[in-house]
Parts: structure tokens; sequence; C-alpha cells
């Protein structure tokens, strides 16, 4: 079960089926619809070609720093590197309805224990930027089950839907102990990844450490105990004595030397393999459980990834691209069907209530942004503080004339 935590700006529908809820609300003839239809097809394709533009910028700002790289670098003094990669990564993420993580979530969930119930500790010293950006804040209720099956017990916990990650390792960084590739001064990671539970934000990150909580420690270190005590009182008696009549005759304890027959030396020896194999078997316990710890946390990201490096902001160039468009077609829709012109406040509400009455869905609708797409391709006539969208027909000869000049030279 999913529970909303509060609206936000992402529109969680597909693009075509904003269209076709748009008409069906509309209710135009056939003749209308179709004309509604070529003005989002028109009103796409102008999207895209900005933010084809866009993606051509964030590719040559991410060049320099871009870790999977596989072209040769070229250096010339009239290339201009123009605007910085993080400005240009935050605009985008931005215009996706993303929203950006603050210290204070970030801190909070690094305090909640983790859904995988082990400990991760992260060094963020080993990081000169770190940025987290997320979309879709739910809390869900999940049953875990444990004892084979007999104890079950509901939980709940915030998730979040997408979170992106930027980082960038300290120029002093020593990777001397992780042995990783991409554990190395100076790299920057851009990583994408889906429902991941807040507390668990410690696991996205490159230079994560597995550690044993308490109980775990328990778990292993009761049973050593008591196992190690049994083994003492019966299998290594014999040899305990023997040893410490050695030692007392090697201090000057007693004076009555200690026969080291051949029966002795096999009764030591023995004694000594006992409890080296009882001490090896621990050890391994524990290394054996925290194998499994990495192993259910690297599965478990395995699933969660979704893109990585250039190929997550080829992926947010799409989600913005859409994200744009769903807005400029619902704005404009809605101001076509209503009889009058309408304030930003009325039109905002208009829209976040259609989607909930009829698709059961909270957002937080940016028609601010909205209207100044719809008003920079004069799609939209402002009077006063009221606006009017423009006739299906005019406005498909502006789409046209829009389209016309990109590619018109000066």
């Amino acid at each position: 079960m999913t529970i909303r935590l509060k609206p936000t700006r992402y529109i969680p529908f597909r693009k075509n089926d904003i269209i076709e809820m748009c008409l069906a609300t509309a209710q135009w003839d056939e003749k209308q619809s179709e004309r509604f239809r070529k003005f989002s097809q028109l009103l796409q394709s102008v999207f895209h070609y900005e933010f084809h533009q866009a993606q051509e910028r964030l590719k040559d700002a991410y060049a320099p720093i871009n870790p999977d790289a596989d072209t040769r670098e070229v250096k010339l003094t009239n290339i201009d590197n123009g605007p910085d990669f993080i400005d240009l990564l935050e605009s985008l993420l931005d215009k996706a309805n993303y929203e950006k993580v603050s210290d204070q979530d970030l801190q909070q969930a690094l305090r909640e224990e983790s859904m995988f119930k082990i400990r991760l500790q992260v060094d963020f010293n080993e990081f000169s930027e770190v940025l987290l950006f997320c979309r879709g804040q739910s809390v869900r209720n999940e049953t875990l089950v444990s004892w084979f099956g007999l104890r079950k017990r509901n939980i709940s916990f915030t998730n979040y839907d997408r979170v992106v990650v930027y980082l960038k390792f300290r120029q002093d960084f020593d990777s001397s102990e992780y042995q990783l590739p991409v554990n190395r001064a100076g790299v920057t990671l851009l990583k994408l990844f889906q429902n991941v539970p807040k507390a668990d934000l410690e696991m996205l990150f490159p230079n994560t450490r597995v550690r044993m909580r308490a109980m775990d420690k328990l778990l292993i270190g009761v049973p050593a105990v008591i196992s190690g005590g049994i083994v003492i009182t019966t299998k290594l008696g014999t040899t305990l004595v023997l040893l410490g009549s050695l030692i007392g005759y090697w201090i000057g304890v007693h004076q009555e030397p200690v026969e080291l027959n051949k029966a002795v030396l096999i009764a030591l020896l023995a004694g000594l393999g006992t409890l080296g194999a009882y001490l090896w078997k621990q050890v391994s316990n524990f290394r054996n459980r925290k194998l499994r710890f990495m192993q259910a946390l690297t599965r478990n990201l395995y699933f969660k990834n979704l893109d990585n490096n250039a190929g997550v902001f080829l992926r947010l160039i799409n989600d913005a691209e859409e994200e744009e468009a769903k807005e400029a077609i619902l704005a404009y829709c809605f101001l076509m069907i209503s009889d009058k012109a309408m304030t930003s406040a009325e039109l905002d509400s208009e829209i976040e209530s259609w989607f909930v009455e009829h698709w059961l869905t909270s957002i937080d609708f940016e028609v601010d942004d909205a209207l100044q797409k719809l008003i920079r391709l004069q799609l939209v006539v402002p009077v006063d503080d009221k606006y009017s969208a423009v006739e299906l027909e005019q406005a498909l000869n502006r789409l046209d004339a829009q389209w016309d000049n990109y590619f018109i030279s000066a």
C-alpha cells in the first residue's frame, strides 16, 4: 500500500494519455479533436528542438568530467567551455520536477534504521561535492517475514520513486582501500535510482561500508561465548592443564618439571588445533554474515539502478521534455474550454481539482511555468491578471511559424 505524503509537481501520466484525458473532458467534435492532437504534436516538436539544444550544452559541459568517455580530448584555445555542468543539471532537474534533498533530510535518513537490517556507514569527507534530488515521495507499508516465516511484522517507511545522485571525489582522495575503478581522486559520478527507501539513502554511495549492528554482534557473540565455554571445559581441559604446568615451570612458580612425552605432545597439539579451529569458525561466521549483507545490498541495488553518468541526463532530458509538454497542453486545454478568461490561481485550482476528481491524483500543478511557456509561444493572451487561449487554428499557425524559424538562417 502506498500513501502520497504531499502533492508533487510531477504529473504521473504519459504525455499521450494527458492528451486523450483532455479530449475526454473537452468533448469536442472530431475535427476539433484532430486539431488539438495536431496542436499537441507541434507543441511537442517545439519543446523537443529546444531540449535538444539543452542536451548538446549538457554534453559539452559534461565531456571534461565524463568518467566513461571513449573519445580523445582536444585542447584548443578558441573552444568555449560554456556554463558549469552543475548549473545546467540543476536547471534540468527542476524542469523534470525533481526536488533537492536537503542536508536536514539526508542527515535524518542517515540516522534512521536501514530497511535491510544492516548498519551502513558513509564517509562524506571523501567527497568534494554531494548532491541528491528526488521525485515522488510516499509512505509505503510492507510486511517483513523472519524466523523462517514464523514472525511477521508490518512496517511503514518513506519511499522516493526516483533519486538522482551526483558525487565528486576529493582530489586528495586515497582509493587504495577500495580497489574499485570508480573510486578514485577527482572522479565524478552521476546515477539514477528508483524506489529507494529514505532510510537507505546511504546504500547509493560508492564508498558505503557495511557495519555490524549490536544485534548482529549478539547473535554471533553469545553463541560463540557459550560454545567456547563448552569447548574449553570438555575438549581443552587437558591442554590447559599442560600449558599451565609448562608456564608455571618456566616462570619458576613450581620446581617439578613437566615430562613432554609423545602422548603429552599429541594431547597438547590436539587441544591447540581444536582451539584454532574454533576461533577460525567464529571469524568465518562473522565474515559470512557480513558477506550475506553485502550480497543483499548488491542484489537490491542491481534492481534499483536505472542509469549511470551521461545516460542519466539523457534520460532526464526526456523526462523534462515530457513534463514541460504536459504542463503546457493542460494549461492551454483548460483555457480553451473555459467560457471566460482565468487568473493563474483559478487555472491552477481548476486543473488540480480535475486531477483529484477525475483521476484520483493529487498534484501541485506549476501554473506559472506553464503560462510562461504559452505566453512565450504566443498561444495565450494575458490581459491584466487574466489569461485566455488563442483559437486552435491560430495556435497551429503560430507553432508552425515558430518551427520554421528555427531553420531559417539569419
